[in-house]
């Protein structure tokens, strides 16, 4: 429920079309209902976690309100970096780990707090969880520039038109010389939506930064895969977690 509040709300941020192959919610209304319609998700999120057990009801509350406002501060930066010129791998790494990764790892910790797991096992599968969801986002930027349009649920090559700071683009200014920083920089101010997409994408193809890309998410997927292993519970138990792991590292283009 808090997911799909803090998806409403980013896509106005975005101005995205699309989410899930279908019209953003305030494309198809307006950016008020949109608002509003993720103002009661955030508030229909806490109604669900009246039902906890009371001895547990903390615990959750604070974990959860912590992530919160870690997620509203992911995409302020988000935002921030939109305007400066001087963002970092590293710095994207750390936002989209507040942005995105830390509410798979939250939702991970609650279900162990809930099962009564030892605080240690409990902060494993939150590292997991994290882990996770930054290989998760650095492959959801990767399909945004290369996916097919049958296969993928928003517009192609959005972040691009956008000039989002993503790993590929400040991996491509990290690894670019002087003369393929001034190509990329003449691509970024194209007016024309599908030259701009197609010439950053070749400057991309030119510096191989889809494999840059594959490899850091390689990195976060195997980070998270030993947080599992050091999970003290039967091999058995942790397989569909591992399972799910690999398959986001395999998402089709």
């Amino acid at each position: 429920m808090f997911h799909n509040f803090s998806l409403i709300h980013d896509d106005i941020l975005d101005k995205a079309p699309l989410r899930r192959g279908q019209p953003t919610v305030h494309n198809k209304w307006n950016s008020d209902i949109a608002i509003l319609s993720g103002d009661v998700m955030f508030a229909k999120a806490f109604d669900v976690l009246k039902n906890t057990e009371a001895l547990k009801l903390k615990l959750l509350l604070t974990e959860f309100t912590k992530i919160a406002i870690e997620v509203c501060e992911g995409q302020q930066l988000d935002m921030n970096f939109e305007n400066s010129d001087s963002v970092t791998v590293n710095d994207y790494i750390h936002m989209i780990t507040n942005k995105t990764a830390v509410l798979l790892g939250c939702s991970l910790k609650m279900g162990a707090i809930c099962a009564d797991a030892h605080p240690e096992d409990a902060n494993h599968i939150y590292e997991f969880g994290k882990h996770l969801g930054i290989a998760f986002q650095l492959m959801d930027d990767l399909l945004d520039a290369y996916a097919e349009d049958d296969t993928f649920g928003k517009q192609i090559g959005g972040d691009i038109i956008s000039n989002k700071r993503t790993f590929l683009l400040l991996k491509a200014f990290e690894l670019a010389g002087t003369s393929k920083k001034e190509k990329l920089l003449s691509a970024l101010k194209e007016t024309d939506a599908t030259k701009k997409v197609q010439g950053v994408l070749a400057i991309y193809n030119e510096l191989n930064i889809k494999a840059f890309c594959k490899q850091e998410a390689d990195k976060h997927t195997k980070e998270a895969i030993k947080h599992l292993h050091d999970i003290k519970a039967k091999s058995e138990k942790k397989i569909a977690l591992e399972e799910m792991a690999h398959a986001l590292l395999n998402r089709q283009f």
